[in-house]
């Protein structure tokens, strides 16, 4: 690739969910979003690098392509990684790291593939790598087609800076914002949570009600880049919308009074806590807030991992009856691993989505319509 040509962008994102992400990046006007496995790709410069990190609330990551070209055996990869600008593109003083993965290819052993990489990069550099570096060059083989790219991220994006107090088994921030997309949110409705645990759910759709950028409150991997330009980036930054006004309010409710207080901790921290709001609650005594009908969405326990399945039953059958007796006109999103469970709660959905990673498990989305 040439300096002159456009990079290209992977957005990493959750298996099966990619035309929700690809759908965000071109409302947000990013070159030629594409769905591929396992996430999406556009095209743009260091500043567009920049900006999909800060904006994007699905994407878990985003890679800079640096490089891509055949390579048959160890010798040729070595050869064609030595070409490349590492000069241009890492700081010898900032600590780094090789990973590799080989697939489908006459290079078969990722961890020659790394050492013959991190080989080129030390030479160019005059530093080797560290296991431990932050910056990471990832190396990915694949019908002998290697690609090499420079992860931008650093820490995940689902770690927008101001979640620090979890439960158990929380939910990503970038596959909630997911799966309130697949629900249809866009902002401009209120969105209820019944069980919120740490309040992922409402604190993401505040956010996205305000217009406030994702990754507003954190430090990102491409800052220590060579092609970093601080005044570049905090022009960037400063030009970012003021938030939005609503009149929307959010709400989360949980049992456990632990939750509900690392919730509003949690949307203090996010600068949502006049919308956002947060009871110690059981589904049994829910009722419907005041003012329009809107989103109710929960991930409530599988019985897989955390809490007697058998004992699931009667909550999620409280769940739906409440949300039939009380809830006419709201829309209902369930992100459960059991449909047994799921038609315990008697609602009719509408679509079931197929299943979908989360922890280890695989999960899935099941919506309703507008109750009636």
């Amino acid at each position: 690739m040439t300096d002159m040509a456009p990079l290209e962008i992977f957005l990493s994102g959750t298996p099966g969910l990619e035309p929700l992400l690809r759908d965000e990046a071109a409302a947000l006007g990013f070159a030629n979003p594409t769905v591929v496995p396992g996430g999406v790709t556009c095209e743009g410069d260091w500043p567009e690098v920049w900006r999909a990190n800060l904006m994007l609330r699905g994407a878990g990551r985003v890679l800079a392509r640096v490089a891509r070209f055949r390579a048959m055996h160890l010798a040729q990869l070595d050869k064609r990684a030595r070409k490349i600008d590492w000069t241009g593109l890492l700081r010898p003083d900032v600590p780094y790291r090789v990973e590799a993965t080989c697939r489908k290819s006459r290079i078969y052993h990722a961890g020659a593939a790394t050492e013959r990489v991190a080989n080129a990069i030390a030479d160019a550099l005059g530093q080797p790598p560290v296991d431990k570096g932050g910056l990471v060059v990832r190396v990915r083989i694949e019908d002998d087609l290697c690609e090499i790219s420079l992860d931008t991220s650093g820490e995940g994006l689902h770690k927008r800076g101001h979640k620090q107090a979890i439960g158990k088994a929380p939910m990503r921030e970038t596959l909630a914002t997911l799966f309130l997309r697949a629900c249809g949110y866009d902002g401009s409705e209120p969105v209820l949570d019944p069980m919120c645990g740490s309040g992922t759910f409402v604190i993401e759709a505040a956010e996205m009600a305000l217009g406030l950028a994702p990754g507003r409150a954190r430090h990102f991997g491409f800052e220590d880049l060579a092609s970093f330009d601080a005044d570049r980036w905090a022009t960037l930054r400063s030009a970012l919308p003021e938030p939005q006004t609503t009149d929307l309010r959010f709400f989360g409710f949980d049992r456990d009074a632990g939750a509900i207080a690392n919730a509003t901790a949690n949307a203090e921290r996010a600068g949502v806590a006049d919308i956002a709001h947060f009871t110690h609650q059981a589904v049994a005594d829910l009722t419907p807030p005041q003012g329009p009908p809107g989103l109710v969405i929960v991930n409530p326990p599988y019985g897989a991992r955390i809490g007697n399945r058998k004992l699931l039953f009667a909550l999620y059958g409280s769940f739906g009856t409440v949300m039939k007796e009380l809830f006419k006109g709201w829309r209902v999103g369930i992100v459960t691993s059991d449909k047994g469970l799921a038609r315990a709660t008697g609602l009719h959905f509408r679509h079931v989505s197929a299943p979908i990673p989360h922890g280890g498990l695989k999960v899935q989305l099941f919506q309703t319509g507008p109750l009636k």
